[in-house]
């Protein structure tokens, strides 16, 4: 906004050093100096205590890497007078960022190009603007036909989808995408195929479209990882303390792996109230979905549909209690958390209850 500064009133009371930027012709635009030595320092340490409060908070899933250029963007454009920082700047800017969130998931704006290249070779995702755009800002060039190919190649990020995750928003509201009678189809098996994980629809409306929310609600089914158990066998009958092993069927029918070792889980539950659940060691996050070849002439004709992942064959092992009276006992499976029992994902499957749980099959206890 004109004249409004475009950081915290405090940035002065330092002493640091503010600009006065452009924006296509409107002025005057208060900018923090991000080469100033005062406010790289205020940064950093900003990020260092960001980092010390909310790293692993459990209502946070991801942080956008972005505190640089208009809008967090790691860019300014439109402005004649005023550069990003220094490349060395900037570097320093990402590697607070990745020193300071350890647990929890970063992304990095794609189009920060050399740094964008670095962060995800240590281990972030990536985020683009205007996912679904093929038009809104020029007749001649969007972003789904000439900006994402030309960044993911310049970044070198083609495969950072299997260690980070991948966020889009749209350029306005998802209702543009009806308005301008856009392929709906062929923009979400686009964003599938580059292998995204979240989806930001911003606030506006949706369409009150019915073929818009069947294409919506197909892709949403798909973002992210999607976990099938396909098939489960284990002994029929055992006894207390005895160690059960059992043999798994896993696949992946999403876009991305899950980033977290969640830990498949069983429950050993019956009529009398008798509630005993073991953790195995088995963990979500290696599973990958299927892929298919991007920015190719038949890509841009049609994206295909994401082929499933892999089939993975699983065996695992859980020690029954000692003291676990004879009898038969429900079988319930589940993904639990990395610290704790509690189910954090609903499976690909049928079957689930209300606490999360999926019955699958019964076990006999005797002596």
């Amino acid at each position: 906004y004109k004249g409004r500064p475009y950081h915290p009133d405090w940035l002065k009371e330092i002493g640091g050093r503010i600009l006065v930027a452009d924006h296509n012709g409107v002025t005057p635009l208060p900018i923090p100096d991000m080469d100033d030595p005062v406010i790289v320092k205020a940064h950093l340490d900003f990020i260092n205590r960001l980092g010390e409060r909310y790293d692993g908070h459990p209502d946070i899933d991801h942080l956008d890497l972005g505190s640089i250029g208009w809008w967090g963007e790691w860019h300014l454009s439109g402005s004649k007078n005023c550069k990003l920082p220094t490349l060395e700047n900037r570097m320093k800017v990402v590697d607070a960022y990745l020193a300071a969130f350890e647990k929890t998931p970063l992304v990095m704006l794609i189009n920060g190009k050399e740094c964008t290249a670095y962060a995800t070779q240590h281990g972030t995702g990536w985020r683009a603007d205007s996912m679904g755009d093929l038009g809104s800002f020029s007749p001649t060039w969007n972003h789904m036909h000439n900006a994402y190919p030309a960044l993911i190649r310049e970044a070198k990020v083609q495969d950072a989808w299997k260690t980070g995750p991948i966020a889009y928003e749209p350029p306005a509201a998802v209702a543009e995408f009806v308005e301008k009678q856009w392929p709906l189809r062929w923009i979400f098996n686009y964003a599938l195929a580059c292998h995204g994980s979240l989806f930001s629809g911003k606030s506006g409306k949706l369409p009150d479209d019915e073929h818009f929310r069947q294409e919506l609600e197909r892709f949403l089914r798909r973002l992210g990882y999607r976990l099938v158990l396909t098939e489960m066998s284990h002994p029929s009958k055992s006894q207390p303390g005895a160690k059960i092993q059992l043999a798994m069927k896993w696949q992946n029918v999403g876009s991305a792996p899950c980033y977290k070792p969640y830990r498949v889980a069983y429950r050993l539950s019956n009529d009398q109230g008798y509630e005993k659940v073991l953790v195995g060691t088995v963990t979500v996050n290696k599973w990958l979905p299927g892929s298919i070849e991007l920015f190719t002439e038949e890509f841009f004709k049609e994206p295909k549909d994401l082929p499933p992942g892999d089939v993975h064959a699983v065996a695992d092992t859980i020690s029954l209690p000692d003291d676990l009276l004879p009898g038969t006992y429900a079988l319930s499976l589940a993904v639990v958390g990395q610290e704790d029992t509690k189910p954090v994902v609903q499976l690909g499957i049928k079957g689930r209850s209300e606490d999360g749980w999926y019955p699958l099959s019964k076990l006999t206890i005797s002596r």
